[in-house]
C-alpha cells in the first residue's frame, strides 16, 4: 500500500540511506542463503538455510521501487526548488558550490603570493638567481577571495535551509 509522506531533502537523504541499506542487508542475507554446502551422507534439509526465492525477489523489487520514487522526488525537488536570496535552483547550487570552492582555493594561492619572491625550483643553474613576479594587485587578490568566501558561506548556508525547512511530496 502507497503512502504520501511530506519530508526535507535532508530527511530525504536519510530515507534514501535507510531503503540503500536495507535493500543491502536482503542482497546479503540472499547471497548467504541463496546456495549451501552439505557434505556427503550428511542430511541435507538438516542444514539447508531458510531462502524464500520469490519472497526476496518481492521485497527487493519493492526497495528498489521506494529507491527511484525518493530519488525522482529529491531530483523534481532540486530542479523546481529556488533558493532564496540566489536566484538558482537547488540544483544549480550543486554545480555553483563547487565552482565557488575551486575558485576560492584558487584565489587563496594568489593573495598569498608575494609581490616578488624568489624561483626555488630545482635542477636550474645556481649561477643565475630568478624571480617571479606577481602580475597583478595582491589586494585585489585578497578581496576577490573574501568576496567569494562570503558568497560560498552565503550560498552553503542558504541551501542548508532549504534542505532543513522546505518539504516535499514524496508518494511511496
Amino acid at each position: 500500500m502507497r503512502e504520501i509522506m511530506y519530508c526535507t531533502s535532508s530527511e530525504a537523504a536519510k530515507l534514501l540511506r535507510k531503503l540503500n541499506e536495507e535493500r543491502n542487508d536482503l542482497l546479503a542475507m540472499e547471497e548467504q542463503s541463496c546456495t549451501f554446502l552439505a557434505s556427503l551422507g550428511e542430511d541435507v534439509e538438516s542444514v539447508r538455510p531458510v531462502y524464500q526465492f520469490g519472497e526476496i525477489q518481492e521485497k527487493l523489487a519493492e526497495l528498489e521501487r521506494k529507491i527511484r520514487v525518493v530519488k525522482h522526488a529529491v531530483n523534481q525537488f532540486n530542479v523546481t526548488q529556488v533558493v532564496p536570496g540566489t536566484e538558482m535552483t537547488i540544483d544549480q547550487l550543486l554545480v555553483y558550490i563547487p565552482q565557488l570552492t575551486q575558485q576560492k582555493q584558487k584565489l587563496s594561492v594568489m593573495k598569498s603570493r608575494l609581490p616578488k619572491q624568489r624561483d626555488m625550483t630545482f635542477g636550474r643553474s645556481q649561477t643565475m638567481i630568478d624571480y617571479c613576479y606577481a602580475n597583478y594587485e595582491i589586494s585585489e587578490a585578497e578581496a576577490a577571495w573574501q568576496r567569494v568566501s562570503d558568497e560560498l558561506a552565503n550560498v552553503q548556508t542558504a541551501l542548508d535551509v532549504v534542505n532543513n525547512t522546505v518539504t516535499m511530496e514524496i508518494d511511496l
